[in-house]
């Protein structure tokens, strides 16, 4: 009877300890699957050369991006592989205008959302990231595509998104901007939270 007993006994422990191993990792694979839209999936990143940053922080882009060549007024410019259906390419432009240049968070969203036309209200939200205020921006609609001096129109582009991050570095604001068709942005979108998310001091 002993024996029998302590069979059972065992029998129902491993059956117990199996369940609560597949109740364990059932739970972290639905916390993986939390969060952001595609903040699940892992994104190789490159680190930033430090002559490519600015206003004393450094970050990592995501590996599949490519990185451009020197351009006037930016600190680095990456151009995104298009989504399968979309027939451009993504950019994501950074910024920095100086210590205490450039115009305020506010003023630097008002300005990107007057790049649209039937965007409504961009979507902001605020963060930490290693210390350090970050405001994300999306917006939506059809995109005046502004270039040149005078940051004319170059022609209107019609489902365009903006993902958007302001950090408030040690040294002054620095801008991520990066623009592209809806399906675009959508796919890229963990890339570069991913790299916002690198943000740091070094």
């Amino acid at each position: 009877m002993g024996q029998d007993n302590c069979g059972k006994e065992g029998a129902s422990f491993m059956k117990k300890f199996v369940f609560l191993l597949l109740l364990v990792a059932a739970t972290v694979v639905l916390v993986e699957g939390c969060g952001r839209k595609g903040s699940g999936n892992q994104v190789a990143l490159t680190k930033e050369s430090a002559e490519s940053t600015a206003a004393g922080i450094v970050w990592s882009y995501p590996s599949g991006w490519t990185k451009g060549g020197a351009r006037p007024m930016r600190v680095a410019t990456y151009t995104v592989p298009a989504a399968e259906g979309d027939t451009e390419t993504g950019e994501c432009a950074v910024f920095f205008f100086g210590t205490g240049q450039g115009g305020d968070v506010n003023s630097n969203i008002d300005r990107w959302a007057a790049q649209f036309e039937n965007a409504g209200q961009p979507e902001k939200t605020t963060m930490k990231v290693n210390g350090m205020n970050v405001t994300r921006v999306q917006i939506a609609g059809t995109y005046l595509s502004p270039g040149g001096a005078m940051m004319e129109s170059q022609g209107k582009k019609a489902n365009y998104r903006l993902l958007g991050a302001i950090v408030e570095a040690p040294e002054g604001l620095v801008f991520f901007k990066f623009t592209g068709p809806l399906k675009t942005v959508e796919a890229a979108e963990a890339g570069f939270d991913a790299m916002i998310q690198s943000v740091s001091k070094p």
